[in-house]
């Protein structure tokens, strides 16, 4: 029965496509008026609202560029910090190896110098032995001499001589040879 009604309704007017989109006046009015108090409500409530809530945000983002280049600002400080800590680190390294270089040629110079006086000492020690070795040497030669000398002379002669005075007698004239 209802929907007799309806098409009882539909068929009883006749209308047009155009009206289908064009409102009847009392609709429009009251469109209008509706949508008039929606943005009156919008623009004195919600638009404060919502600008306060943007500003806060824009403070927001503000502080935390600020924030962000302060905090690069000190990293930077401290990155340079670090290059010079290196750049002395570095420089300090260098003394110290040039130090090291300098002690140790100090101290071969000083080896060397050591081992020079020593070898001096045993060339001095071994000529100083030569050369007692070689008065030793010249003593018993003298000695054999004068003793082979007399032996000598005992068997041209035939009878023993004093030994002590032949014995002087060749030791004077060897002392002789060498004065001369």
């Amino acid at each position: 029965m209802i929907a007799d009604v309806l098409i009882l309704a539909e068929e009883a007017t006749e209308s047009s496509g155009i009206d289908l989109l064009i409102p009847t006046v009392p609709e429009l009015v009251g469109g209008v008026l509706a949508f008039a108090v929606v943005f009156f409500v919008m623009w004195k409530f919600a638009w404060p609202q919502m600008q306060q809530l943007l500003d806060n945000r824009q403070k927001a983002i503000a502080g935390q560029i600020q924030e962000a280049e302060a905090i690069k600002a000190e990293a930077q400080s401290l990155l340079d910090d670090y290059r010079q800590q290196v750049a002395g680190a570095k420089s300090e390294a260098n003394q110290i190896v040039e130090a090291a270089r300098s002690q140790a040629d100090t101290v071969k110079a000083d080896l060397i110098a050591k081992a020079q006086t020593e070898a001096q000492g045993i060339v001095g020690k071994a000529r100083e032995d030569a050369s007692s070795e070689k008065a030793r040497a010249m003593t018993e030669a003298r000695q054999e001499v004068a003793n082979l000398s007399i032996d000598l002379a005992e068997k041209v002669v035939g009878n023993s001589l004093d030994r002590a005075a032949q014995k002087s007698l060749v030791d004077n004239y060897l002392a002789s040879l060498e004065g001369a």
